[in-house]
């Protein structure tokens, strides 16, 4: 009988479609391989160049000084300008031998100052560098279950760029940098320890018993839980969803929250906030690519951090967002999504907190407590790691000049907390330990999504996705740029999974775009066009990251919910719709109008 039962699954995958876009998916990719020829394409970067004190030229990128090791040269003298400008016939001759990249130093027209560029050779696949992303979606929709759809992705990117041997040329590669290493430093060992000892010392659990018994009342009040932890922990999307997600769910559970809920109430206050808010790294980070040569208001650093003060009142999808998602914890949100009430009904009505034929992201082991016997939990436990955790980022935050934060050093003070308070209080070494390896098994298969979705975006980044579709951008009316950009954003992020790479790829794009469309169509306020294109990519960025499934924020607050990923996914997407069309309708409005 068994034989037979697994005879017929078997068959049965062989005829779903997932199966069918593998085999045509991975078949198409490996032909291509062989006979795609990549793009060529010149990009230019306008940079804020400074001489420091030994005479080396630098630009500002994160709050630091990022040092030139190009030698200036001329625009009559740059290679890859000519070869820019060459016609298709003449490519070939001029095309470059190992030349990668020059810093070209423009002079002003009364000569006293230079403004620089950084003139890079790039290659894209054209429509093609989108191909691994589609496959990793689709496989996502189709089969639910992330890892194998990453999986897919990666080998039809790696098979697109000519790699046979995909281990050894694109995942060890990935496993092997500093981003990959503080993956399963962070989300492994310390997010998974931590969680661990609290589910081992019944931490998290008394707390939200805590909580329940002084401030909630109800779902609606824990749902604001959430939401307002969202906001106050505004460093960054990926810090955010970790933090509220696994403060707040043991508080959720408790009410009968569906898993779907609170992923999209964590997942919609962790980058709109982070972006709105500019007492975190998003200002340091975003002002080094909108320097525009011959532009005032963006000169200098100073001038571009005012800019982006200013600018992120028109950033009206983040706002939209959160103020939606407020609505929704009182049910009071003008539109929810079929799927999204659906949820909410069955956990109120069923206790079921996840679809009968979900899988969560986060493991059986960290969903109950197991606590040994005779020692009694405290919220003190789960508190005070909790304010080391939030005392030691905001403390390198602001040691490091508000630009950058020690995420992985306040992690560790956490969990070296939390143990330490367990063993104070009598626990033994063997418990703290299980707890720990049960927290490190409870997070392995998120992990894993994630390293493989940071592979994903590193192959679709060498493929030239991102530089693709924002290169599509063409003289268009000023009123409908803002848009544009919106839409052109939004599925660089989301076909990429992240919103900082998007600002490396679009704003050096966008931002010499508007000025330029200012100038030729003869708006009368230039300084708003521009400040409405920059709202337009961050807010672009922002929706593309938070929906894309292969996004590490979107794994993320799965992960940290006890979420399934595509249900996660699907039941935030439309929310988030809803507010991209309204911030899209707004900018719109004020182009027509006030520009």
């Amino acid at each position: 009988m068994t034989t037979s039962t697994n005879t017929a699954s078997n068959a049965a995958f062989f005829q779903k479609p997932a199966f069918w876009i593998i085999c045509v998916g991975l078949l198409v990719a490996l032909v291509l391989g062989f006979n795609l020829s990549p793009t060529p394409y010149v990009e230019i970067v306008p940079r804020d160049v400074v001489e420091q004190a030994d005479g080396n030229l630098a630009y500002s990128q994160k709050g630091k000084l990022v040092e030139i090791a190009l030698k200036p040269v001329t625009p009559e003298g740059s290679v890859l300008l000519k070869f820019r400008d060459a016609s298709e016939a003449d490519r070939s001759a001029t095309l470059p031998d190992g030349l990668s990249s020059e810093l070209v130093r423009r002079p002003s027209a009364d000569g006293a100052s230079n403004s620089y560029e950084v003139v890079s050779l790039r290659h894209h696949y054209r429509i093609w560098s989108l191909f691994p992303a589609l496959i990793a979606i689709l496989l996502c929709w189709t089969t639910r279950e992330p890892l194998s759809a990453l999986l897919g992705g990666v080998v039809a990117g790696a098979f697109l760029l000519g790699h046979r041997n995909v281990v050894d040329a694109v995942i060890v590669q990935e496993l092997a940098t500093t981003r990959a290493a503080e993956v399963i430093i962070l989300y492994l060992f310390l997010l998974g320890g931590i969680l661990g000892i609290w589910s081992r010392t019944g931490a998290s659990h008394a707390f939200a018993e805590w909580v329940s018994d002084r401030f909630v009342r109800g779902p609606n009040s824990a749902r604001f839980v959430a939401w307002l932890l969202g906001v106050l922990f505004f460093q960054g999307g990926t810090v955010s969803t970790v933090l509220v997600g696994s403060t707040v769910k043991p508080l959720s559970d408790r009410h009968k929250i569906s898993h779907e809920e609170l992923a999209y109430i964590v997942d919609s206050t962790a980058s709109p906030i982070a972006s709105q808010i500019p007492l975190n790294a998003w200002p340091a980070y975003v002002q080094s690519f909108i320097f525009v040569a011959g532009v005032p208001f963006l000169a200098t650093q100073p001038d571009r951090m005012r800019f982006y003060l200013m600018s992120i009142l028109f950033c009206w999808y983040a706002t939209f967002a959160v103020l939606q998602t407020l609505l929704f914890c009182f049910d009071k949100a003008p539109w929810v999504a079929p799927k999204l009430r659906r949820a909410t009904e069955r956990a109120r009505t069923t206790g079921e907190l996840d679809a009968p034929d979900a899988e969560p992201m986060a493991a059986k082991e960290l969903e109950t407590a197991d606590v040994p016997a005779g020692y009694k939990p405290s919220p003190l436990e789960f508190v005070v790691p909790l304010v080391v955790l939030i005392a030691v980022a905001i403390g390198t935050f602001i040691i490091s000049g508000f630009t950058s934060l020690d995420i992985i050093l306040a992690f560790t003070a956490a969990l070296v907390c939390a143990a330490g308070m367990a063993l104070l209080k009598g626990m033994r070494l063997n418990d703290l330990i299980g707890g720990f390896g049960n927290g490190l098994k409870g997070v392995v298969m998120g992990a894993m999504v994630l390293l493989l979705a940071i592979s994903l975006g590193a192959v679709t980044k060498q493929l030239g996705a991102g530089t693709y579709v924002a290169g599509k951008l063409s003289d268009i009316p000023f009123w409908m740029l803002p848009v544009t950009l919106q839409l052109l954003t939004m599925l660089i992020a989301f076909s990429t999974g992240t919103s900082w790479g998007t600002y490396a790829v679009a704003f050096p794009l966008a931002m010499p775009l508007g000025w330029e469309i200012a100038q030729t169509q003869g708006v009368d306020n230039p300084y708003l066009l521009m400040m409405l294109c920059f709202a337009a990519v961050m807010d672009g960025s922002v929706f593309g990251d938070q929906c894309s499934p292969i996004s590490d924020t979107t794994v993320l607050s799965s992960m940290c919910c006890g979420c399934d990923l595509m249900d996660h996914v699907k039941t935030q997407i439309p929310q988030a719709l809803l507010a991209a069309a309204a911030a899209g309708i707004c900018w719109t409005v004020v182009a027509l109008v006030f520009v």
